[in-house]
């Protein structure tokens, strides 16, 4: 365990040229916060010498954060085995005693699988790092900006992507209104904030952004006995979510940033981060996010956070954030092609030269497990680049099995704070029932508008057409009058008969049918002239008088009859 008077981390022995190990490479505690670098191509030690400087810090009484890409990590929660090769290792690196050790781990997972979950809120991610993340035009930055604003303004609280959404699509709707106080919103710009936000749900945000959210000093915990806690961040799904994985770990060193004080330059770091894949972080980036990185790993140091990011290649580090990591570990890299050639080249250029070996020839040669190391020793200046075989680590090489993971979160002491996602009244909760309560008036508005029509018809008259009065204006025996009768009009009606008799007159149009008709008309004649008419005949006179015998006369009279 950690020692007051042992202020370093014993990383290795280097050796001479002629292959005789010499003198301990040490990490200095003092200058723990002044970030670091490890590199190497697949295979060479990467993994293990993060194992082993969480080991060193945690023993300090330092809290870590590092990511677990492959899950080998995560058996440094498990006490090491005496394998033949370690304690060779031991042996040769002068490590005496070396003794097996297991170290207080806490699990995450931002999918909350193999870890406890770790979220954040929209309102704690700020629309300025949302942007950035998004990689938003200043207009769309300015209509998110204005949707923050609004939220606060109508008391609403941002926690998830489904308030963020539904909050975009309520803007949407009133951009004249919104528009009028904030500035132009349009549809396309609110369109493209949606479409990137589903970039970032598809890739799994949904389970970042929630409640509860994770407390800093959660990850800041020490045990009893003053050793610092190792959390280790499930990684193996989330490298798939390239996007996801940059805005989780911005978020937690700018929240770091906003929660702890300034300490200048402690004796020991507050809490050492590391980003494993760092390349992921910088892939296809904005420039702006690459300064906001540049930025935080800059001004983080003084608040007693150390930040070390392992990659395989330096050249995946932007030059600006190189030039701020002071502690440097380089493993073996391959140089078959020009990239890798120049990428050998730059590590070299890196450290401080030592005239015992050439720096870019030995990065080539170097076999698993060994380094090239260089700290800050006294007053911050970089040591001497020295050849180093790096030591064993005293807890267990290789991943966990599924039971004891389970049976590690079981005791956490974080256990049952993160496991249940809480869903509280927020933005999609509020904008939800303000549009269910503006459907139902619009419907009791438009039931009292039918209710309204239907009570005006009631005690309205309708027209007479020429039936008797309405309900409301039938005379009662106490009111009825008596009026003259109107003298009779004269009728213009057909009667039946002759209505028949020119339907048949008009459809005639041929001899046959005017022979026909004659025909008809010549047996109507003699029958009215008493040719066997009887009563008979006298029925049809009494038929065809006035109006209707004339107009008989008058077709007899065109058919010659």
């Amino acid at each position: 365990m950690w020692d007051k008077q042992d202020q370093s981390i014993f990383l290795g022995a280097s050796r001479k040229p002629d292959d005789s190990y010499q003198k301990a490479e040490e990490l200095l505690l003092k200058y723990g916060n002044r970030h670091g670098l490890v590199t190497g191509a697949t295979g060479t030690g990467k993994t293990v010498t993060l194992q082993i400087l969480a080991e060193g810090f945690s023993n300090a009484g330092v809290p870590v954060f590092c990511a677990d890409i492959k899950g080998d990590l995560s058996g440094i929660a498990m006490m090491g085995d005496a394998k033949d090769f370690l304690v060779k290792r031991a042996a040769d690196v002068h490590l005496e005693p070396y003794e097996f050790q297991e170290f207080p781990v806490i699990f995450w997972d931002l999918f909350g699988e193999q870890g406890h979950p770790i979220r954040a809120t929209i309102s704690e991610m700020g629309p300025l790092l949302l942007s950035r993340l998004m990689n938003l035009s200043e207009a769309q930055e300015g209509i998110l900006n204005i949707a923050f604003r609004l939220a606060d303004e109508e008391g609403m609280l941002l926690l998830d992507l489904k308030d963020l959404q539904a909050l975009l699509a309520n803007i949407a709707e009133r951009a004249a209104e919104i528009g009028a106080r904030y500035g132009n919103v349009t549809r396309q710009s609110v369109g493209a904030i949606q479409r990137t936000l589903l970039v970032l749900e598809t890739q799994g945000a949904t389970h970042f952004f929630a409640e509860p959210a994770l407390k800093i000093a959660d990850i800041m915990r020490t045990t009893r006995d003053g050793r610092g806690a190792i959390n280790v961040l499930a990684a193996d799904r989330l490298m798939m979510n390239p996007r996801l994985y940059a805005t989780f770990l911005l978020w937690l060193m700018s929240e770091l940033f906003e929660e702890l004080p300034e300490v200048g330059d402690p004796e020991k770091p507050k809490l050492v981060f590391f980003f494993d894949e760092a390349h992921l972080l910088f892939a296809d980036a904005p420039k702006i996010l690459v300064d906001r990185v540049e930025q935080v790993v800059r001004l983080i140091r003084s608040k007693g956070v150390g930040v070390y990011f392992v990659t395989q290649n330096p050249l995946d580090i932007p030059e600006t954030v190189l030039a701020q990591l002071g502690n440097r570990i380089q493993h073996a890299l391959r140089a078959y092609t020009p990239r890798e050639q120049k990428a050998v080249r730059t590590a070299a250029d890196t450290f401080r030269p030592n005239p015992d070996f050439d720096c870019a020839t030995a990065i080539t040669q170097l076999g698993t497990g060994e380094a090239l190391v260089s700290t800050l020793q006294a007053k911050g200046i970089p040591s001497m680049v020295e050849r180093t075989l790096m030591r064993p680590p005293s807890s267990r090489l290789g991943p966990i099995t599924p039971e004891e993971r389970r049976k590690l979160m079981a005791e956490s002491p974080v256990a049952g704070q993160y496991d249940q996602t809480i869903d509280r009244e927020s933005a999609f909760e509020i904008l939800l029932k303000r549009a269910t309560d503006a459907q139902k008036a619009e419907a009791d508005a438009r039931e009292q508008e039918d209710l309204a029509a239907e009570h005006g018809r009631s005690r309205w008259t309708l027209p007479d057409f020429g039936g008797g009065s309405t309900r409301d204006e039938r005379p009662t025996s106490t009111t009825r009058t008596t009026r003259a009768p109107a003298p009779p009009r004269p009728s213009n009606r057909q009667s039946v008969t002759e209505a028949a008799i020119k339907s048949v007159v008009r459809s005639v149009g041929s001899s046959v049918g005017r022979a026909i008709v004659r025909g008809v008309l010549g047996s109507l004649k003699r029958g009215l002239e008493g040719g066997g008419g009887g009563r008979r005949s006298a029925r049809l006179t009494t038929s065809l008088d006035g109006k209707g015998g004339q107009w008989l006369d008058c077709c007899l009279t065109a058919f010659g009859l």
